[in-house]
């Protein structure tokens, strides 16, 4: 695996000239030519990058996810991230621009902190984003007008006018994604309804009983996507968080188990994985402003 620490090593491996700052650079890709003969590369950057990016002729695993470049053209990753290229045959040539940038350019301003917000950097998610030709035309601007700034005679204001400059590509970006998820409803209600499932199968089956209520994390690995990107898209789609909907399909469960059954509170929590009935019934409590045993009553 390759490892790049620095934007001059990426340079290097890419037969780019070394960069014009040690910090932030925008490659245009279609000079990019990998110093490998292998067909299959896998790297890892300690550095941002943000792509965006036409005809790309490989499949690309990001993390533990295949990463859809078929339609999609801007894509980001994240410190760290483990890339995965499977170069395929070329028809045409790439092209498109890739902006890098070390996170010590970010030290000492509020993107230091708030980059980590932009969910989309680490996720696993399994497609780019999408633009229509006039959001394609709004980020090559702001990418350029980055370009230019740190191409001038560098002064006190070049790192603010750059790091104001990122901060609107990344809103930008991030208003459409949340497009992204509205407008692919199929996709997004496809999820809903295997969220569904899984709950359904995991509070009907034993693994509550062994594994305790099931965590953000089990749901989103069940879902093959990252918790983020879960919790983003059904934010979107419901207005809330995969915690509720987990919290809501368990008070569910109670209701139907409270007034079909004659199990106790204590059995009940059991069987929903709770290790505490007084866990249980204080989540009841709070979800439907009753008690079990109220609850219960009302069904007699």
């Amino acid at each position: 695996m390759h490892t790049f620490n620095t934007l001059s090593e990426f340079h290097k491996f890419c037969a780019l000239p070394k960069p014009e700052h040690p910090l932030i650079s925008l490659v245009d890709y279609g000079q990019v030519d990998y110093q490998t003969i292998e067909n299959q590369i896998t790297w890892m950057q300690n550095f941002y990058s943000i792509g965006l990016k036409r005809d790309i002729q490989a499949k690309v695993r990001y993390g533990q996810q295949q990463y859809d470049f078929d339609e999609g053209l801007l894509s980001f990753i994240g410190p760290r991230q483990v890339l995965q290229f499977e170069m395929l045959p070329r028809e045409r040539k790439p092209s498109g621009w890739l902006l890098l940038i070390h996170p010590d350019f970010l030290w000492n301003t509020p993107l230091a902190k708030t980059i980590k917000s932009y969910e989309f950097f680490g996720y696993a998610i399994n497609e780019a984003l999408f633009l229509s030709e006039k959001e394609e035309k709004t980020m090559i601007e702001i990418l350029l007008h980055i370009q230019q700034e740190y191409r001038s005679n560098i002064d006190k204001f070049s790192q603010n006018i750059i790091i104001a400059q990122l901060e609107l590509l990344l809103n930008y970006a991030e208003r459409y994604y949340q497009r992204q998820f509205l407008t692919r409803k199929i996709n997004n209600h496809e999820v809903l309804v295997r969220l569904e499932d899984i709950l359904d199968t995991y509070f009907n089956g034993e693994e509550a009983i062994n594994k305790g209520i099931p965590t953000v994390q089990f749901v989103a690995d069940a879902l093959n996507v990252s918790s983020n990107y879960l919790s983003s898209l059904l934010k979107v789609l419901t207005g809330q968080s995969t915690q509720q909907h987990i919290h809501e399909k368990l008070i569910e469960k109670a209701k139907e188990k409270l007034s079909t059954t004659q199990l106790s509170v204590s059995e009940i929590a059991y069987t929903l994985g709770f290790e505490h009935s007084q866990s249980f019934s204080k989540l009841f409590k709070s979800k439907t402003k009753q008690s079990p045993l109220a609850f219960r009553a009302s069904f007699n």
